[in-house]
């Protein structure tokens, strides 16, 4: 889901997309969330481009403080409705990243899992989710291998938008590169189901 703005053309694609099918995802965790984050303290999370919602609510029914964002307020309904199912709470925001207004720092862990974000002029949208991690906090960001897409895939084309590859060189003497690196692809169903492969950057900010 686009996360440059809810008000850009990209805000009703996803909607209409989201409106066309009873559900768009598998409805399970991302598996490089659960590899990544099981094992991580709970504090403050963000979820960014949190779709229908399974990721926040996995991270909240593990005890972690959940801010959780989409463009889409079709997919938001689902993902609130997802955590009234679950009992658990979550703050559900309707915006893109860069205007959201959200606090430097703010954030134990941000994750980023195939967030469509669009680069933008000076690297706001990456720059972004590295400034919202609070010291000593984590960074994932997770996208689908883009040597693997080939073709455009469903008009999606790689290079207009930011994946790990464009945030790794953003990251500086103030972090540790934990993951780098290609891992295979295994979801039970939805959207996404036909991709093979994943890149996963990990990082940590140092206190």
């Amino acid at each position: 889901m686009d996360l440059t703005g809810s008000r850009t053309p990209d805000a009703a694609e996803w909607d209409e997309r989201y409106a066309g099918a009873e559900r768009v995802w598998s409805g399970d965790p991302n598996g490089a969330l659960v590899a990544e984050a099981g094992g991580l303290p709970p504090g403050r999370a963000l979820d960014v481009g949190c779709g229908e919602g399974a990721d926040a609510v996995w991270l909240a029914r593990r005890g972690w403080r959940v801010t959780a964002l989409d463009v889409s307020q079709v997919a938001l309904d689902r993902a609130r409705q997802h955590g009234r199912d679950a009992g658990v709470d979550v703050a559900w925001l309707h915006a893109g990243l860069v205007e959201a207004g959200l606090p430097a720092g703010g954030f134990d862990l941000v994750s980023a899992c195939y967030a469509v974000l669009r680069k933008t002029p000076g690297a706001v949208a990456e720059r972004t989710l590295l400034d919202l991690v609070a010291p000593g906090g984590t960074l994932l960001v997770v996208h689908h291998d883009v040597e693997q897409m080939g073709e455009r895939d469903s008009g999606f084309d790689p290079s207009e938008y930011a994946l790990p590859h464009d945030v790794a060189p953003l990251l500086g003497k103030g972090w540790e590169v934990l993951v780098d690196e290609r891992r295979p692809h295994r979801v039970s169903g939805g959207a996404g189901a036909h991709h093979v492969l994943d890149v996963v950057l990990r990082a940590r900010r140092l206190p």
